[in-house]
């Protein structure tokens, strides 16, 4: 079962968005990066994808 994130829909703040240029810098895993910033992976790639992030691919 998915987990759940109590930040529902919170707007992005500028140090959450430095955070994950790092965390998808160092090569982390989506999965990893949604439990890092404790918010869900569809939001984590959504962001990625606005802010022109990379986000790592597992194989």
């Amino acid at each position: 079962m998915t987990e759940r994130f109590q930040r529902h829909r919170q707007p992005w703040t500028h140090e959450e968005i430095e955070k994950l240029k790092l965390l998808a810098k160092k090569g982390m895993a989506l999965k990893a990066i949604s439990k890092a910033m404790t918010r869900s992976e569809e939001s984590i790639k959504d962001r990625a994808k606005l802010d022109g992030i990379g986000i790592a691919k597992l194989r």
